[in-house]
């Protein structure tokens, strides 16, 4: 089981310091060409995609979030992006009662 990363330079430099192989991108092309990329090896089991990348090819993205059983997308914050909201945040939006 591989890890397999797809971001900007500094999450795949990151990454690539605790072994973990990637491709950074810039545009939406090159999005596809690395998304495309990570499935051709059965080996990625987990693929690791920083959030303005995968806003790129959402609905790619999005078939293997909500579809798709292997492999595992697992979405991250991208650097200076927007902060992704905590559990107890989701939670009051959800129900509508502040916790």
């Amino acid at each position: 089981m591989e890890y397999f990363v797809i971001g900007d330079p500094d999450t795949v430099l990151g990454f690539s310091l605790v072994g973990v192989d990637g491709i950074q991108v810039s545009s939406p092309e090159e999005a596809k060409v690395a998304w495309d990329k990570a499935l051709e090896k059965k080996e990625h089991a987990v693929i690791i995609i920083t959030a303005d990348t995968a806003d790129m090819i959402r609905s790619t993205v999005d078939r293997f979030l909500f579809s798709e059983s292997f492999p595992l997308v697992v979405e991250i914050p991208s650097p200076g992006g927007k902060k992704s909201p905590d559990l107890r945040e989701l939670v009051n939006e959800a129900i509508g009662v502040s916790l």
